[in-house]
């Protein structure tokens, strides 16, 4: 074994007795408490979840400036919270009843855009992108996305079953008391990360210059200093940005698809649908917990042996040589729990395999929905939505491709502008592939847009195929004029 100055002087015993609880420990380790949270808020959302894809574009960069402005778990807490007001004023609609009821519920729509479903997933998102190690963080976005989709599908069938059996008013009395749990488990449980941790350090108010239109800055054409001096712009992340709006253009409106074309074809009733919508929740769910994390970790070994992480106690940990390593004198520190150090790292985190794989998952995802337009038989639609979810993996991928991509101090509009691109994309799916179903429904081909959404998959990887990472040894420049730029 090498040795350097970090390496510990005196060897890491080997006769260390484990607590008999260490295994409580482990389960409910950093990463497993996001993953709780992302569940529990995405189950409060479910029960009465409507969407309004406008409000959740604005709540994004409210989220996203609320994160860097106080930190990442204050606003969780805020994306948890107001939604819970909003629960509460929907109360009084629903006990109001009639064209006043409906006003004020509409009304309160508008609170989504200080606390909604698409801030708090990129809240949590962010979350976990601080709290684990590079090598890992795909995997934990993976997991994450496993997580919401599995406290969706729960949330939707229990709301409903709440609904039929007590009241319509219900779901709203649990969404409100869930609401309030998620939050004081929030706040409880997840770390405390500075929002100054976030930002470049030797930058100063860098946070606060980018403002709620940082995320947008993401979206340009990098310039980076290569190893020998020269200038150059990198485009990967603007390929990747417009391979993830097409890939979920073609992919994001399947769900929809799938029970417009079973109500259509097959007369599926809406008890049917919602236990189809529940059965694709559940398949990628649980894809994404416990299949995903291990094709990633087997693609990564299989590209880059040497970025394996180093196992638990084949190695004593390095000592910290940087400043900001060290703990904080007696007296310094804050009350909060302190982060656990990272495991080494032989290499680089293998992120190249997650490019790969969100390329290939497209293809696959769109094979998988071209297999719903021959379906003939009821059944055939079940086994659509049990085969659907294994094409999954393309959101989380993109995440961990675009941390990678760009800076540390840049991860968390990095995510805000990848989950930006993915609401735009929904929302622009919805509309287009509403109008391609409508007209081919009207000529009895309805099927056939299945294969337009295939198609769309597609072009999709053939646009990823263009979005590569910034050469090794490059860093990126700032303020250069595009003058001094050398072109490729």
């Amino acid at each position: 074994m090498t040795t350097d100055e970090r390496t510990p002087l005196l060897p890491k015993r080997e006769t260390v007795k484990r607590s008999p609880w260490s295994w409580v420990r482990r389960a409910f380790n950093v990463e497993n408490r996001v993953l709780l949270a992302g569940f529990l808020i995405t189950l409060s959302f479910s029960f009465t979840q409507v969407p309004i894809l406008g409000m959740r574009t604005w709540n994004l960069f409210v989220a996203g400036w609320t994160s860097k402005k106080f930190g990442p778990r204050t606003a969780l807490m805020v994306q948890t919270f107001v939604p819970a007001i909003r629960v509460a004023t929907q109360i009084l609609g629903v006990v109001a009843g009639k064209r006043a009821g409906m006003m004020i519920i509409q009304c309160t729509q508008l609170i989504t855009i200080l606390g909604g479903p698409a801030g708090y997933i990129l809240v949590v998102n962010i979350i976990a992108g601080e709290v684990t190690e590079p090598i890992r963080r795909t995997a934990l976005f993976g997991k994450l996305q496993g997580a919401i989709m599995l406290g969706q599908g729960i949330g939707y069938l229990t709301g409903g079953m709440i609904g039929d059996s007590i009241d319509i008013r219900a779901p709203f009395d649990v969404a409100f008391i869930s609401f309030i749990l998620a939050g004081i488990y929030a706040w409880i449980a997840l770390p405390y990360i500075s929002p100054e941790s976030m930002v470049d350090s030797k930058k100063p108010g860098q946070g606060n210059a980018s403002g709620f239109l940082a995320p947008l800055r993401i979206l340009v054409p990098q310039r980076l200093r290569l190893e020998n001096g020269k200038l150059k712009k990198h485009y990967g992340v603007i390929f990747l940005c417009s391979g993830i709006f097409l890939g979920v253009l073609a992919t994001g409106y399947a769900p929809l698809l799938i029970q417009m074309y079973a109500t259509a074809a097959f007369e599926f009733n809406q008890n049917d649908n919602g236990w189809l919508m529940a059965e694709f929740a559940f398949m990628r769910s649980f894809f994404l917990i416990f299949l995903f994390p291990y094709i990633i970790s087997w693609g990564r070994h299989w590209m880059s042996p040497a970025s394996i992480p180093t196992p638990e106690g084949d190695e004593p940990a390095l000592l910290p040589t940087s400043p900001g390593n060290f703990d904080a004198t007696i007296g310094e520190q804050v009350a909060e729990e302190p982060a656990e150090p990272l495991k080494v790292t032989k290499g680089d985190t293998g992120s190249h395999f997650d490019l790969v794989f969100l390329r290939w998952s497209l293809v696959v995802d769109g094979a998988l929905t071209t297999v719903a337009g021959f379906a003939t038989r009821r059944w055939h639609i079940y086994l659509a939505a049990f085969l659907l979810p294994f094409g999954s993996g393309s959101a989380p991928a993109a995440k961990g491709v675009i941390t990678e991509m760009c800076s540390e101090s840049q991860r968390a509009d990095a995510l805000n502008a990848v989950t930006l691109v993915e609401n735009i994309a929904r929302l622009a799916t919805q509309g287009l592939f509403g109008f391609v179903f409508a007209a081919l429904a009207g000529v009895g081909k309805s099927y056939v847009t299945f294969f337009c959404n295939a198609a769309i998959a597609v072009v999709a990887m053939g646009v990823l195929l263009f979005s590569n990472f910034p050469p090794p040894g490059s860093l990126p420049v700032e303020d250069v004029t595009d003058e001094e730029v050398v072109q490729e």
